[in-house]
């Protein structure tokens, strides 16, 4: 039977005249891997929070069972700006005692590309303080894998991690022995990592068997049952359940739901976009040319990122671009909106791109733009016009389309300097897609969104007619709202993938692959295999250098210990440099030595 690790009774929880929480009962046991969802503001950083002890319930109380080996990840590091990436996710291991251990490595390769973190100045050894937040996160998330947990509270651990990051994330998070309690808005990452999932809203917590498949399922269920007056967030949730049933590309989780209730449960539910009729509005908005590019270079300072592209980007085309990162996505989309910006004057280092002359392009870049905080929500969108033309009949105030993404009418009213990052990150689409574009443009659009937000965003886009590129690392977003994806894998070129982005996964390993093959064949060849009796011998020498690396240790200790007793006697205090100085040289030989045995051991 699963032993309870967390017990949360009667909990509840008030921030000025609003309950996040409402008398909520909940445990996490052994095995457990729950998933926590819901909107931006209703509660999840404070539920987890108070799962950790790390803030106080107004009422209830939160219990831990005896000895429990907690590690968390809050959205906020507590890393040492002085110290280095070693001394914070290493300690003070010596490399043969790091390098030795397999989980390590693994961790290491898996968040930073390679044991040296290559774009670290100085490797393990750069100091945190000048990072930026992204790399930090990393080096917390480093920092609490690398240890052995009985539970595991993640607030976000996906941000900041390329798509390549996420699954081995998510491959790592599921062979772990750990409980597990995640805050994310990656469904993908939801589907293949949870087994149970927690929807706050509105002071309550809801409880789903399986992972965002499942929720999806049962929540549309159980909205249909309770007949609730929400009709269009409940009409949401059926169309992207129909989107899960009737297959997206490259989904590989295997819904627990029953099969026959989620198809009666959709059978009126049309497909999500109507390709054909969307392709001839986008035609008769665009004509025949969108971008067209011959034979370009594209360029960030001095390094070229593509070469001789040649590619074009038709009317009706919705395009997921993926790719390592520094390979030039966002690059490759500034000089299609420089082209745009200036008819063709600005071009890139080398080649042409020609731009269509009724392209109205909307460009939503990762930066969220300044807007005069003392405007109201409302008139930050009626600044750029009072109605929009959706397509296909469908025509939104500014008023109505606020509250298509989550601003009722009250908060229509709230002053931009109030609002959190997610809605200003979603004021900022709100106010490109008033402006009745052609043409989108969207580098990381699901920063800072919810769950239901990104629903609410993705239904927008199935009837909008024009051409797309979303770069994302949400991979649920990019199967969700394009039909192709080409990949930049860092070679100069552009790859389009027929499977998606499992098929750019599996290039990206081949490619490691390869390139590690190549490290291989250049290194000098053994004279011979190791046999058995060979690798006995270097595990004793191993060994035995594992005893001597530990008489160096205690000889340090104490001659750390002679120098502080004589700190006033330099001459004692110079000879007892000398002799440290000597061990550390024997201490490095044989380090490299252990190094070099242990793969022939």
């Amino acid at each position: 039977m699963a032993v309870n690790l967390v017990n949360v009774e009667s909990v509840s929880k008030v921030y000025g005249t609003r309950a996040l929480l409402d008398g909520v009962s909940l445990g996490v046991s052994e095995g457990d891997r729950i998933g926590v969802v819901g909107r931006n503001g209703d509660g999840k950083t404070t539920l987890i929070r108070m799962l950790a002890k790390l803030e106080e319930a107004d009422t209830g109380r939160v219990t831990h069972s005896g000895g429990l080996h907690l590690g968390v990840l809050t959205q906020h590091d507590s890393l040492d700006p002085t110290a280095t990436v070693r001394h914070e996710v290493i300690r003070d291991m010596a490399d043969h005692e790091w390098a030795g251990n397999a989980k390590i490595r693994d961790v290491l390769t898996g968040l930073f590309g390679g044991l040296d973190l290559p774009g670290f100045p100085q490797g393990l050894d750069t100091v945190i303080g000048p990072l930026s937040g992204g790399e930090r996160r990393r080096i917390a998330l480093a920092k609490l894998l690398i240890e052995e947990q009985d539970l595991i509270i993640l607030d976000e651990p996906t941000n900041h991690l390329d798509v390549e990051g996420i699954a081995w994330l998510a491959q790592h998070l599921r062979e772990r022995r750990s409980a597990l309690v995640c805050v994310t808005h990656d469904r993908w990452f939801l589907d293949q990592v949870c087994t149970r999932m927690w929807d706050v809203q509105k002071g309550a917590v809801y409880e789903y068997e399986g992972g965002y498949s499942d929720y999806v399922f049962a929540r549309a269920e159980r909205e249909r049952i309770a007949a609730t007056e929400e009709v269009k967030r409940q009409n949401l949730v059926r169309k992207e359940l129909a989107w899960l049933r009737r297959g997206a590309p490259a989904r590989t989780s295997k819904p627990r739901f029953r099969v026959e209730a989620a198809n009666e449960l959709i059978a009126d539910v049309p497909p999500p976009r109507d390709k054909s009729e969307l392709m001839r509005f986008a035609n008769s908005r665009l004509g025949k040319t969108v971008f067209e590019l011959e034979d370009v270079t594209v360029q960030a300072g001095p390094k070229v990122l593509l070469k001789h592209l040649t590619w074009q980007l038709g009317p009706g085309d919705r395009i997921g671009l993926v790719g390592v990162n520094g390979a030039g996505k966002t690059s490759l989309l500034r000089a299609l909106a420089e082209a745009a910006r200036t008819e063709g004057e600005k071009q890139p280092a080398a080649g042409r791109i020609v731009t269509g002359k009724t392209v109205k392009l909307a460009y939503l870049s990762q930066e969220v733009g300044e807007l005069d905080p003392t405007w109201r929500v409302l008139q930050a969108v009626q600044s750029v016009r009072d109605r929009v033309d959706l397509g296909k009949g469908r025509e939104l105030t500014a008023g109505q389309l606020c509250e298509t993404f989550g601003f009722n009418k009250e908060k229509q009213w709230t002053p931009v300097g109030d609002l959190s990052g997610g809605e200003r990150r979603r004021l900022q689409i709100l106010r490109l897609l008033m402006d009745e574009p052609n043409v989108l443009f969207l580098d990381e659009p699901t920063n800072d969104l919810d769950i239901e937000t990104l629903t609410q965003l993705e239904d927008l886009l199935d009837g909008w007619p024009g051409s797309m590129i979303v770069i994302s690392h949400d991979r649920f977003f990019i199967e969700r709202t394009t039909d192709n994806v080409f990949a930049l894998l860092g070679d100069g070129t552009l790859r389009m993938l027929p499977r998606g982005i499992d098929e750019y996964l599996e290039r990206r390993r081949k490619m490691e692959e390869a390139a590690a093959a190549s490290v291989l064949a250049a290194a000098p060849a053994p004279a011979k295999a190791a046999s058995a009796a060979d690798a006995r011998a270097a595990k004793k020498e191993l060994q035995k250098i594992e005893r001597q690396l530990d008489k160096i240790s205690e000889k340090e200790t104490k001659l750390h210990a002679q120098i502080a007793d004589n700190a006033t006697d330099f001459g004692k205090v110079a000879q007892l440099d000398a002799e440290l100085r000597e061990l550390a040289g024997e201490r490095e030989d044989l380090e490299m030595r252990w190094l070099e045995l242990a793969e022939d051991a």
